[in-house]
């Protein structure tokens, strides 16, 4: 993310972009990394319930060919499958500040029926990566905590109507945003947590990211936002925005940080304080109380026509429009070569074709110019049909 200044790209040479489709392929080991270790668990558990059916045969075939796909059902009942895939690349900036998060089966907890819980997380970090990292190592664990161990999630009850579990929660993703924000306060860059080292810890006030969350269950799509990262949710080929970017020029953040005492000027663009080109992000000290850490949700419920959800940072975004990125991800969740041989002649197959999707966004970013570090994360909320 960048802040005060602007970069003026160039569409890359023939050698270069040999270099970003080596990037985009490497992301299957990054992939891997992120859910193998869960989804293998639940087919493990799988095998063992069902040991003696005829499903077991077909889910044993299913884990030899390496398909990364995660259900979200009770028991023996059908269900359907997720897959996902994720890529983040610097791009052409220095460092790589933009993170990201694939946790299957985070959780299964009351408020869902004890149905699992799949989480997702893009995060887009500014002034340094100590924010954004945090978020990726911490925040998906602190949802679990909420969710399970305390808070409002433990008190809702199994069938209660639409409008409390929808306040329940906005709640339990308002109470995560400041966990989080809590937690990277109280984390030095070392590592070390409280205050016990001697490292400086100034630049920290100088750092935030953007957050964009999403939280799967087998009935609805919870999003939690803070920043101009972006979910998006495509439907029978319509476009769904499941978040909302937070700019300085909305009418509604500017009267806030006016009300607050600040001040939003235009440079290049809209920036509270002349600095900052979002209104809402996790961190950001020195801009406190202008720049707030409060997210926005959205809470939709899950048709059968839903097709699939992307995630991304503005890295991604500010250059591919929303109706150009369904386009590529839908052609590549629907390529029967597994993501590979149609849409990337020159690689092996990815592991599954999110993956694919999610590669091919970055690549695409890449090619018409984009400046920032990209994160990209794919749901394929239809892995049946693919």
């Amino acid at each position: 993310m960048r802040t005060n200044s602007t970069h003026m790209g160039r569409f890359p040479s023939t050698n270069q972009s040999d270099k970003i489709a080596d990037v985009a392929a490497g992301t299957r080991a990054h992939y891997k990394k992120l859910i193998d270790g869960a989804a293998a668990r639940r087919r493990r558990s799988q095998m063992r319930r069902r040991r003696n059916s005829e499903e077991a045969d077909a889910l044993h075939q299913q884990e030899e060919e390496d398909d990364h796909v995660v259900g979200s059902g009770n028991g023996g009942q059908e269900v359907v499958p997720v897959r996902a895939g994720a890529a983040a690349v610097a791009g052409r900036q220095r460092e790589m500040e933009d993170t990201v998060t694939v946790w299957m089966d985070l959780c299964s907890p009351l408020i869902t029926g004890c149905i699992p819980v799949h989480y997702f997380g893009v995060y887009d970090g500014h002034g340094g990566s100590h924010f954004s990292t945090i978020c990726k190592e911490k925040m998906h664990g602190i949802f679990k905590d909420e969710l399970l161990l305390g808070g409002p999630a433990t008190a809702i009850q199994i069938g209660a109507d639409e409008s409390l579990l929808q306040e329940t929660w906005r709640v339990v993703i308002s109470r995560v945003f400041a966990r989080t924000e809590r937690v990277a306060l109280r984390t030095c860059t070392c590592g070390s947590e409280g205050f016990h080292c001697t490292c400086d810890r100034s630049s920290l006030n100088y750092s935030g990211t953007t957050a964009v969350a999403v939280l799967l269950t087998e009935h609805h799509i919870v999003v939690g936002n803070c920043g101009d990262s972006r979910a998006v949710l495509y439907r029978a080929g319509q476009i769904v925005p499941l978040s909302s970017d937070h700019k300085p020029e909305r009418a509604d953040e500017k009267a806030r940080i006016e009300a607050s005492g600040g001040k939003v000027v235009s440079t290049d663009t809209d920036r509270v304080q002349g600095v900052l080109a979002m209104s809402r992000a996790i961190g950001d000290v020195f801009l406190k109380p202008h720049v707030i850490s409060e997210p926005d949700m959205t809470f939709t419920r899950r048709d059968g026509e839903d097709e699939f959800v992307i995630l991304a940072s503005d890295g991604m975004w500010d250059v591919i429009p929303m109706e150009m990125a369904g386009r590529v991800a839908r052609q590549c969740l629907s390529d029967e070569a597994g993501g590979g041989g149609t849409l990337l002649p020159e690689h092996e197959p990815f592991p599954s074709p999110a993956v694919a999707a999610a590669s091919l966004l970055t690549r695409l970013a890449l090619a018409r110019s984009s400046t920032d570090n990209i994160a990209v994360v794919v749901i394929d909320l239809n892995g049946e049909q693919v």
